[in-house]
Order: structure tokens, then sequence, then C-alpha cells
């Protein structure tokens, strides 16, 4: 799943642009602290920032500037600032598109998907993402942060399972039938074996224990 974070510090815009993009089924963070967004836009490693100009402590086009110093990540200024000069900066600056205040949702969602599929092309299907954890399920690692692990196939379809029904208990004869595929017997013992392991790898990488234990009812993250 794809994610897009949102620095925008008009409460009521930044509420009906999460809204609107987690109904068409983005994942969003909209943080409302903005003392050093651009560290926390990097940490939190979003597919792609939607950036308003007009922010409290630093302007936008600062921020697009700190970020392009260490990120490639796709940004689109969406901003009441519709003059050319301030999207000549912003594209000078490494913005990738430039949308300006009051916007038709249906564009704004073309321009996304246009340009995620410019960048990333069919392999935001292959990814999966909770929170600063991330599934690639082609490369077979799990990655959170800066460090990532490979995968076994088990350990990686039991963790695909988990991530596509994050906030949703999975039942352990559901992890049993997604590990099935493999056409190799799994009994109950081994998929324990295989989610204790998953785990170990989780904190390896410095995740918190995000699988967690439901009793009598299966697995959840």
């Amino acid at each position: 799943m794809t994610k897009i974070l949102i620095i925008e510090d008009d409460a009521t815009i930044r509420a009906e642009l999460k809204a609107l993009l987690e109904r068409n089924g983005y994942i969003i963070l909209a943080p409302g602290n903005f003392d050093d967004i651009a560290a926390a836009a990097l940490e939190a490693a979003p597919q792609l920032i939607l950036l308003d100009l007009g922010l409290p402590h630093y302007d936008g086009h600062q921020i697009c500037r700190e970020l392009r110093k260490k990120s490639s990540v796709p940004i689109i200024v969406v901003t009441s600032h519709d003059t050319d000069t301030d999207e000549l900066m912003s594209m000078m600056l490494g913005a990738d598109d430039f949308i300006t205040k009051p916007y038709n949702t249906q564009i704004l969602l073309a321009r996304i998907e246009h340009i995620l599929y410019r960048v990333y092309g069919n392999q935001q299907d292959n990814i999966l993402q909770c929170g600063s954890l991330t599934l690639d399920q082609n490369a077979g690692t799990v990655k959170y942060n800066n460090d990532s692990r490979e995968l076994t196939k088990n350990e990686l379809r039991i963790l695909r399972l988990l991530m596509k029904e994050q906030g949703k208990i999975v039942s352990r004869d559901q992890l049993m039938n997604e590990l099935w595929q493999t056409d190799e017997f799994v009994d109950d013992n081994t998929l324990t074996v295989n989610i204790n392991r998953l785990r170990k790898k989780l904190r390896g990488i410095g995740a918190p224990d995000l699988i967690q234990t439901k009793r009598g009812q299966g697995y959840k993250i």
C-alpha cells in the first residue's frame, strides 16, 4: 500500500485531504507539528509528499530544498500561492508537480496516480506498508527505517497476509491455508516456529513487536 505524507498547516484542509486519499486506498500521514518537518518526513519514508508552501516556521520552498538534499521522493506542491514565480521556484527546487488551491479532487488524484506510476511503475503493487515497516514482496525483504532482513517463503507469506489484513485478527487456519499454497505440508507447530522466527527478524531490525497473539483467535498487526 502506498504511503503519502501531507504537509499542510490548515487543519480543515488537512483532514479533508486525508479523508479523500484514504477513501482511495492510500495510507496517509498528516502531522500537525511542523517544528522539524523535513527530518520527520525523511524518517517516515513515504512514497509521495503533498507539500503546502505557506507553513509556520519554514516556508515550503525551504522544506523542499532540505528534502532534496537527501531524498528523491516525489513531491507535489499543493498551495494557494499561484504565481508563476512560486511554480517556477518549486520546480527548480525539485518538486515534481504544482497544483493550486482550490483544486479539482479528481485531477489531484489523477496527478498523484500518474506520478506514482512514473516513479515506481507497477512495483507499488508489491510493496506493503505498516507504519515504518515495509515489505517488498519482489525482493523478499522486510525493512524498518534503514535496516532490512531477507525472509523465507513462509515468513514472507505470513507477514504479507498479516499486513494485508492489518488491524484485523487473522486466524491460525487462515495462515495455515496461506502456507499450504507452497505445496508443502505445514503442521500447527511449523506455523508457530515460523512466526517466532519472523518476530526475531523484526526485532533484529529494530521493529517493535508488531505481531500480537490473540489467544484462541490468531494473530494481528
